[in-house]
Parts: C-alpha cells; structure tokens; sequence
C-alpha cells in the first residue's frame, strides 16, 4: 500500500492541549503538517503545545478553544479554521472524557459529560466538518469499546458507539478514508499516569493517517497489535 506524505496537510485534533490528543499534535508538527490544536479548559498547556509544535517543525500552528458539548463552539470553532485555512485534510477526533465509578454511582451529570463528549460532540463535530475534509477521519475510541468493563459502563458504552458510528459513517462517505484507533490503557490523567505512553498511540494515528496499515475504511486500529510497548 503507498503511503501518503503528510507535510503541509491541515490535520485537526480535538483535545489536543494534554493527553494524546497533545501527542498527536506533537507527532504530525514532526511530519511539517499544519496543525489545529483544540483545548477547552487548559489554554496555557495549549499555548505551551503550540511552541512546541512550531520547534517540531510544523507548518503552522492555529490554536482554538473548543466545547463540544456546545453546538454553537463547535460551528465557530469550524467557520474560524476553514476562514484561515480554507479546508481540512485531517480530523482526528481525539476529545474525551471518564468516569472510574460502578453506573450505580454515576450521577447524570457524570453519564451526560461523558455520553456528550465522546459521542454526541464526536458526531456533532464530524458533521460540521465533513463537507470540509478532504482526506481522512480518525476516531479515538478504545479497547473499552471491544471488551466491556466493570466500573466503566457508561465510558464502554460511548466508545463502543464511536466504533459504530465510524463503521457507518465510512459507508456514506466511500471517498474518504475513516478509521477507529483504539487504544489500550495510556498514560494519561485518565488513568492517573498509568499504562502505555501516548506517544505510542500518536504514532499509530500518524501511521493511519497516512495509509500504513492494511485496513478498510471504516476498520479498527488497535494500538497494542500495531505497536510494541
């Protein structure tokens, strides 16, 4: 399969002030792409990723505060990128949430943050984006949605949705290429630090990114048969 050169492709990331969403940032900087970092609490660790980024080599780097959760952020979140860059080769759609809680403990607050961020405002974004991407999809889901497990139930249930949703969504769009890249347990403030880096899992999202692996469109990724930790 020929893979595809990256350099000054616009590659947008959802979450990408910390975690891998961060990682990813720093990885497709590496390959001189045009990099869209998105941050919604942490604005200085997203100013912090933006030099680095530009140090890495990346072509330019437009840093925006997103919610996705609000509708009305998520359309000027994409107005404003398409405004300065006029379209987007890339969206990796990384932004989420968990909580470690039996459901029983959950309470709605908890349930809706993480129903509407991994899925509603992964749906929602896509959609904004879609008439404007060019290339490829990739959707962060999880291990936590092949296998269920106890005290995740509510995370598990919204990451095994992005699975299906990107299964769908590639069918509609047979022009693009959209992958799931499932991650194992990562060392992030999700999981207190704990588990593989996140530069590992940014690796394989580049690699799927530029058409390394030998999957249909609408395929998995998982990250811990793909890579060596």
């Amino acid at each position: 399969m020929q893979e595809t050169a990256l350099k000054r492709k616009v590659v947008l990331i959802t979450g990408s002030s910390i975690g891998i969403g961060r990682e990813d940032a720093f990885a497709f900087a590496k390959e001189g792409c045009k990099v869209i970092v998105t941050y919604f609490k942490d604005g200085k660790e997203a100013r912090a990723v933006q030099k680095k980024c530009l140090g890495l080599g990346a072509g330019d780097v437009f840093v925006v505060k997103l919610n996705v959760m609000d509708d009305e952020s998520i359309k000027e979140t994409v107005r404003a990128i398409v405004a300065k860059f006029g379209s987007i080769d890339i969206l990796v759609n990384n932004a989420g949430v968990i909580v470690w809680k039996p459901l029983i403990e959950q309470t709605n607050i908890e349930i809706e943050n993480q129903i509407r961020t991994n899925l509603e405002g992964l749906i929602k974004m896509t959609r904004e984006c879609l008439p404007h991407v060019r290339k490829t999809i990739i959707n962060i889901a999880s291990g936590a949605g092949i296998d269920a497990y106890a005290d995740l139930s509510v995370y598990c249930a919204t990451k095994f949705g992005v699975r299906g949703f990107t299964q769908a969504i590639a069918i509609e769009n047979p022009k693009l290429k959209i992958f799931a890249v499932n991650p194992t347990t990562t060392a992030t403030r999700m999981t207190n630090f704990q588990g593989m880096a996140a530069s590992k899992v940014a690796e394989v999202v580049v690699n799927a990114a530029k058409g390394r692996y030998n999957i249909p469109s609408g395929g998995d990724v998982n990250v811990w048969e793909v890579v060596k930790w």
